[in-house]
């Protein structure tokens, strides 16, 4: 599939690292170091403006490296590039660790993951059917 993109940063556009990468890395896209401090949020730009064919989305997700490493992560993971959305993709990045987290120029601050879905039709009933497992939530199918 074929994805329009402008790239206002000074970066590489995202691509994936392998064959069976299901996620592109995002760049930071700022003119100098940023610190984010413990507990800290930020929205980081990438420089990054898409246009996804209706029917698509793009999942902002955090990077498993910078979230076991660090404590970063994206806030609203995974967050979502509607189709219809034109601006700059931005990163919610979050300081969950005790330490500063440095945030340089061109830092692998994300992944993006393009991924297809399906518009649903409410149908409103008066009951649903039974299942096993019923109302349990919650950890209602763990090992107990």
């Amino acid at each position: 599939m074929q994805i329009k993109i402008i790239n206002k940063s000074s970066h590489d556009l995202p691509h994936y690292e392998t064959v069976a990468s299901a996620g592109m890395d995002l760049r930071a896209n700022i003119s100098e170091s940023r610190v984010l401090k413990p507990l800290e949020r930020s929205i980081v730009g990438t420089g990054l403006f898409i246009e996804l064919p209706i029917g698509y989305e793009a999942q902002v997700r955090p990077r498993s490296g910078l979230a076991a490493k660090k404590g970063i992560t994206v806030l609203n993971a995974p967050g979502t590039v509607d189709a219809d959305y034109r601006g700059e993709i931005g990163v919610i990045l979050v300081n969950l660790s005790n330490e500063d987290f440095v945030i340089n120029k061109g830092e692998r601050i994300a992944q993006l993951v393009i991924a297809k879905h399906e518009r649903a039709e409410w149908v409103e009933v008066n009951e649903l059917s039974e299942t096993s497992r019923g109302e349990g939530g919650f950890g209602s199918t763990g090992v107990k």
